[in-house]
């Protein structure tokens, strides 16, 4: 696996995006692969919450008939949390302050999982 490919990938959505915090990518069982995070952020623990988050949003959009699932997003008071699925084995953790530009992030985000998919894939 390209692990400087991953990396790049990462850097483009932190600096393509306003308001990005840190971003983490991991094995959908929720042990991290690579991450750039803040010194104040566990990627151990941002990759495992959101293993269960994307298991649950999986479970519930095959339950009510929405397709496969692509993304969550949590909103909270103080920024956001986005998670998207690479694969049925992988997934990136993007999060952000209240400065965040979502729209620019949901823009940015469908391309560069695509290239982080295709780097995964042997």
């Amino acid at each position: 696996m390209d692990y400087d490919a991953l990396a790049a990938e990462l850097r483009t959505i932190r600096e393509n995006v306003a308001g990005v915090t840190d971003t983490v990518i991991a094995a959908s069982d929720g042990i991290p692969i690579l991450t750039d995070v803040a010194k104040n952020v566990e990627p151990s623990h941002i990759s495992a919450l959101a293993a269960a988050d994307l298991g649950i949003a999986r479970q519930a959009a095959e339950v009510v008939g929405l397709g496969a699932l692509r993304q969550t997003v949590v909103f909270g008071s103080e920024g956001y949390m986005a998670v998207y699925s690479i694969s049925r084995t992988a997934l990136m953790v993007v999060l952000g302050d209240k400065g965040l530009n979502l729209g620019r992030l949901l823009h940015e985000s469908r391309p560069s999982i695509e290239r982080i998919g295709s780097i995964m894939t042997p």
